[in-house]
């Protein structure tokens, strides 16, 4: 409180996006779509919110998003709305409701933007937070699902994220699954006094979720489970072995984990992540999985698919910074208005064709506006006075090697350019 005014700051999971780090997130995501692009996706951007019915049917009424970490209200007319806490069902929703299906499958589509998930921030982790998610629909083999991963390698490896080792575990179908969750629930049932709260909840909803419990006690039991490689049915084990075989010609590291699950219950057969130690207990960077019921579960016809996510602010995290703001190519130093009056169009000029100019419109002292163009890392200061009006010549000072030369105020424009064209080229690599 200052006075009688309130400070008002950010909601709590919230984060700004700043410069130096909002260049890199604009570079990693162009690094995406050009990425994305060359495998034949489209980019497809379906809205925020979305009736809560769908990630209820989508995500599975007994998971913990749906349950305790949903933002949702109930709109005028009495129906509830939420901000979408994850991409899959609303891009499938665009997907069965503008009749895609129709079109040539597969389908591959992507989008990029903000998630929203009520649950405890931590690093890496906020309550909006950004997600790169990627969907193939229409494609039921194996091989797409290397393709799929394939992709994914090759973006953390482009964006410098190392070790990119994947782990890659089937989840059954459903023909395999049933006698799979039956024999987990019979192992977990013998140990519920020490289960946390949570499994012991999800043991009769979903016990194939206590796999993916944090806490030490549900972990230490889930190592000696039932593992779902040991109840998987022949289709399932030949597309598990397709997967290997695909993943080993695209020389894709992996390793086979089998306690890996998907914490959203439309998973089966292929399940994959990507791990890392260096973000503490939240140790998962990008994870994804096939979904072949998931369409069909949402009103559409019978598609398979499959598809990933990665966490924006985790990859940033393991990145870093690697793109530093532009700087100016000139700043224009104006020391009367006449002058000012006369460097405006000119400015204006230079931005048109493609370079970065800034112009200061308060009346300073030139040392003040020369520390300003040294503050801002500008390339060139053209100075621009009266005494240059009268003598038809503004001066241009290059900011790194000191030398300065005269500009004609007849054509400024085409000398500028072409000043700076010049330097463009010497500046190239041999």
């Amino acid at each position: 409180m200052k006075g009688d005014s309130v400070v008002i700051q950010r909601i709590k999971g919230t984060h700004d996006i700043l410069s130096p780090s909002v260049e890199s997130w604009v570079a990693l995501e162009t690094m995406a779509r050009d990425l994305f692009t060359r495998f034949g996706f489209r980019e497809i951007r379906p809205p925020l919110m979305e009736w809560t019915e769908l990630f209820a049917r989508g995500i599975g009424e007994s998971t913990d998003i749906v349950e305790k970490e949903m933002y949702s209200f109930t709109d005028s007319r009495g129906r509830s709305i939420s901000l979408r806490p994850e991409a899959t069902a609303g891009v499938l929703r665009a997907f069965i409701e503008n009749k895609l299906y129709s079109e040539l499958l597969p389908q591959k589509l992507f989008t990029i933007g903000p998630m929203f998930r009520h649950e405890r921030p931590q690093k890496g982790r906020f309550r909006q937070f950004h997600q790169i998610n990627v969907e193939v629909l229409g494609d039921p083999g194996p091989q797409v699902d290397a393709e799929l991963i394939a992709m994914a390698h090759l973006l953390c490896s482009q964006a410098g994220v190392t070790p990119t080792t994947f782990l890659i575990n089937s989840l059954g179908c459903p023909e395999c699954r049933p006698g799979y969750r039956e024999a987990l629930s019979g192992f977990f049932s013998k140990h519920e006094g020490e289960l946390c709260p949570d499994c012991s909840r999800r043991l009769r909803t979903n016990p194939l979720r206590v796999l993916d419990c944090k806490a030490p006690a549900c972990r230490e039991l889930a190592g000696n489970a039932p593992r779902t490689l040991d109840h998987l049915c022949p289709g399932c084990v030949d597309h598990l072995s397709g997967l290997e075989k695909a993943l080993d010609l695209l020389a894709v590291p992996y390793r086979i984990h089998s306690s890996l699950v998907r914490g959203l219950d439309y998973y089966a057969r292929t399940a994959f992540e990507l791990v890392t130690t260096h973000l503490g207990a939240q140790d998962a960077v990008m994870g994804g999985g096939r979904y072949d019921g998931l369409v069909e579960l949402l009103g559409g016809p019978s598609i398979p698919g499959i598809g990933f996510a990665a966490g924006m602010e985790r990859l940033h995290l393991l990145i870093g910074d690697f793109v530093q703001p532009s700087v100016p190519d000139l700043m224009i130093v104006t020391l009367s208005t006449p002058a000012q009056e006369r460097a405006i169009p000119l400015c204006h000029g230079l931005r048109s064709r493609g370079f970065f100019v800034e112009m200061n419109f308060e009346a300073r002292s030139l040392k003040s506006h020369m520390k300003r163009a040294d503050r801002t890392g500008a390339r060139f200061v053209l100075i621009l006075g009266d005494d240059e009006l009268r003598a038809g010549n503004a001066v241009l000072r290059n900011m790194r090697t000191k030398n300065q030369e005269s500009v004609d105020l007849a054509r400024p424009l085409e000398q500028i350019v072409s000043l700076f064209r010049a330097e463009q080229e010497m500046s190239k690599p041999c």
